[in-house]
């Protein structure tokens, strides 16, 4: 069937922004770094007649995508709650340029607020739903958008409301990502500080059956059921990946937890080994030892891992799941048999205060991993952690990000502030840094290694610039912002 020609956008925006195409946490980041955009890829893999455009990785400012946009008669643009003032004044220009191309938004942010996201956007002709996969097939073949199931569209100046669309059950039913990656996307461009360059990311499952009430995706687009390709899909699309990718050093897997199913994982990992591919993926931090082995003997190298916090009620408060005592032993036994683990950890989730704080970075250090990253903590709409903060005062709408597009802190408690929490995040990574044994295994790995030697001296300038900036206030701009930037879609 014929479809229309289809441009998939990651939109330009503040420099170095990762604005949740494929990110959980949508700003700027301590060093120059992004994820692919795989929510954009996966429909434009199903749509013939389409282009990916990653405007942040490839530099491309707002009239270089306007020149690129020309004879596209649908964009879909992928927003966030930080950058969708940004995004609107992005369609706005196409729309002004092509008055015929149909635009509509996708993410997170419009799947929560659908009807506010219309209303403060008259440019759109349509927003998306849970995911949109499938929508999107539907709207490129033509369907009149009134009959398109998981979509918000205006009719006779009100915001219609499309039946739901149920979540997609067949994943193996899903094209590969890795040709659009091929065709559109250039791999040397996306960096991510702890994977060696370039990488390669994927999802091969979308959903999780944690119930963490910060987490972005489960609670808006994916769902709370772990909904998996099958380990033999997984590993013919690797095996894809490979030939297409001589070059990538490390595969990626960014399930939201790779290892909710353990069997199922043990057998990508015994194919992936057959291959000989290096990879890693997202963990939980109670993964067993037997299971570990099994990774690492079939070319495992990294977990990342969310931590969140040292202190068991915090983990508690947020419905981690998760104890502290498991955390520790699963660390030690990653140690044991060799496996890098970068550890994310999240200040200003409730029940902070600076004693916890101090705690969290006690467990970090004591836990002996490799690196870790440190984020505050973001009330995204459709979250658990929003409806929170928003009945208990906690959140100040329209703060997620500064105005170089780095993170923000939003929240602030009785007895801690904002500005102690943000300040919590340079005490947290000097601390940890700090001492002699990261140092001593950087080095150890500089000096072994010419390509890692040039990368982290690059790394360190940035995160340099990065700390200076949240210590003194950041002065920056945005390829698409006007002189009057409007207050994003947040409350």
């Amino acid at each position: 069937m014929a479809t229309l020609r289809t441009l998939f956008l990651n939109p330009p925006s503040y420099a170095g922004f990762d604005g949740g195409a494929g990110s959980r946490f949508q700003a700027s980041r301590e060093i120059r770094s992004f994820w692919y955009p795989t929510w954009l890829a996966q429909p434009a893999a199903m749509i013939a007649n389409s282009k990916l455009i990653d405007a942040p990785a490839d530099d491309l400012n707002l009239d270089q995508v306007l020149q690129m946009a020309k004879g596209f008669e649908l964009c879909v643009i992928h927003t966030s709650t930080p950058s969708f003032s940004n995004d609107v004044r992005v369609a706005e220009a196409l729309k002004k340029a092509y008055p015929d191309m149909m635009i509509g938004f996708v993410g997170a942010h419009v799947a929560v607020l659908a009807e506010e996201s219309l209303r403060a956007a008259p440019v759109l002709d349509f927003v998306a739903r849970e995911e949109f996969d499938y929508t999107l097939l539907e709207i490129a073949q033509g369907k009149p958008l009134a009959e398109v199931a998981g979509i918000s569209i205006r009719k006779d100046g009100e915001v219609r409301h499309n039946p739901d669309r149920e979540l997609i059950k067949d994943m193996d039913a899903l094209p590969s990502v890795v040709d659009i990656y091929k065709r559109d996307l250039k791999a040397e461009n996306y960096y991510i500080g702890y994977l060696q360059h370039p990488y390669l990311s994927l999802y091969t499952g979308r959903g999780c059956p944690a119930r963490c009430t910060f987490c972005l995706w489960p609670q808006t687009v994916g769902g709370r059921t772990y909904r998996a390709r099958s380990a033999a899909n997984v590993v013919a699309e690797m095996t894809r990946a490979k030939e297409l990718f001589p070059q990538v050093k490390e595969f990626f897997f960014d399930d939201d937890t790779f290892t909710a199913d353990l069997p199922r994982a043990a057998e990508i990992a015994k194919g992936l080994g057959k291959l000989g591919l290096t990879w890693s993926c997202n963990a939980r931090a109670n993964v067993p030892y037997e299971y570990l082995k099994i990774f690492k003997e079939n070319g495992l190298r990294l977990l990342l891992v969310g931590y969140e916090s040292g202190n068991q009620q915090i983990l508690n408060n947020v419905k981690k799941g998760l104890r502290l005592d498991v955390a520790e032993e699963f660390s030690r036994n990653c140690r044991k048999l060799g496996i890098l683990v970068h550890g994310t950890f999240v200040l200003g989730l409730p029940g902070e205060n600076k004693e916890t704080i101090s705690e969290s970075i006690r467990f970090a250090c004591r836990l002996g991993i490799d690196t870790i990253q440190v984020s505050l903590a973001a009330p995204y709409p459709g979250t658990e952690l929003y409806r929170q903060a928003m009945a208990n005062k906690w959140y100040e709408p329209g703060s997620l990000v500064r105005n170089d597009g780095t993170q923000s802190c939003a929240l602030s408690y009785p007895g801690l502030s904002a500005a102690d929490i943000q300040a919590g995040v340079k005490r947290f990574y000097a601390r940890f840094y700090g001492r002699p044994t990261p140092i001593w295994r950087m080095l150890v790995r500089m000096a072994r290694d010419p390509e890692e030697r040039r990368r982290r001296l690059r790394e360190g300038r940035e995160f340099l610039r990065y700390m200076s900036g949240r210590t003194a206030g950041a002065e920056g701009s945005c390829s698409a912002c006007a002189e009057d930037p409007r207050e994003s879609v947040a409350a």
